[in-house]
């Protein structure tokens, strides 16, 4: 298969979330493809391990791989991070805004909770976006900002709100940003929707060592990503093991069915609405 224009030999990636999961898995993927390769997390020992590994794939040799301790929480260690792989590598064609956070919230907590959870998994991608496109655009090659969200911020399910609502923001966000770059003449640079299904990562694994049947691997959820980037896709709804892309659209439309139909909000979940949506997602 035949890769977009920007996944090419001797291009620069940028990877948050770099040190591990699906953003690990891109970077050895892209590195296999003799990408130079910044990998972008909290520092310490972990990151090191990764960029261990991604040298050992590197179709370019360990120079071609560098790691930024980077906290996408905070702007300026953004800024640093796109000055770091620009002074390294030169112009960058692909960010992967993948970093991001899940350590549980309720709608009571601590407003300082549910502000760590915005700030990594919705500012993060915000500002790695603003960050780095202008002098994307501005190269003239063709380029690819791939944000990380999660089907959680389309359906929205109880039991995890702060999540939730960052990744709804993330899939807004990234929306107006395809439309902004789609509309701005000359420019190369396309941004994707990277919508995880069920994926065994540090950030899922609650304790597991070993990966459940209905997960994918990183790697199998990075093999779809680059099939949809091919294909032009903007939407990457990656089904797992366990759930269909039929489901999934199911899913996506019962939700989107509440406020057509005016239904109580997230009334997949609602005693009175509850055996409806079963019926409705029966056959598939």
């Amino acid at each position: 298969m035949s890769q977009h224009a920007a996944l090419s030999a001797g291009n620069v990636a940028v990877i948050t979330g770099g040190a591990s999961g699906i953003g690990l898995a891109a970077a050895k993927r892209f590195a296999a493809l003799g990408m130079r390769i910044v990998l972008a997390d909290l520092g310490g020992d972990r990151l090191e391990a990764a960029v261990r590994e991604v040298r050992a794939v590197s179709g370019v040799g360990a120079e071609g791989v560098r790691a930024v301790p980077t906290d996408v929480s905070k702007a300026d260690d953004v800024r640093a991070l796109e000055a770091a792989a620009r002074s390294a590598y030169g112009d960058v064609n692909v960010v992967m805004n993948n970093a991001g956070i899940q350590p549980g919230s309720s709608i009571l907590d601590a407003s300082s909770d549910w502000r760590r959870i915005v700030d990594v998994n919705l500012w993060g991608i915000i500002e790695g976006s603003r960050v780095f496109a202008p002098r994307m655009i501005a190269s003239g090659k063709s380029g690819l900002i791939i944000n990380t969200g999660s089907k959680q911020g389309i359906t929205t399910p109880p039991g995890d709100p702060a999540y939730n609502v960052s990744k709804a923001g993330v899939k807004a966000f990234t929306e107006a940003l395809q439309h902004e770059l789609r509309n701005k003449e000359g420019c190369k640079v396309t941004a994707h929707l990277l919508i995880p299904g069920f994926v065994f990562t540090p950030l899922t694994a609650n304790g597991r060592t070993e990966k459940p049947a209905a997960a994918w691997t990183p790697e199998e959820t990075v093999d779809f990503m680059m099939k949809s980037i091919h294909a032009g896709d903007f939407y990457i709804l990656c089904p797992d093991h366990d759930v269909s892309r039929a489901l999934d659209e199911r899913r996506i439309a019962w939700a989107a069915g509440d406020i057509i139909e005016n239904r109580p909000p997230l009334s997949r979940w609602h005693p009175d609405f509850s055996e409806r949506f079963k019926a409705s997602v029966a056959d598939v």
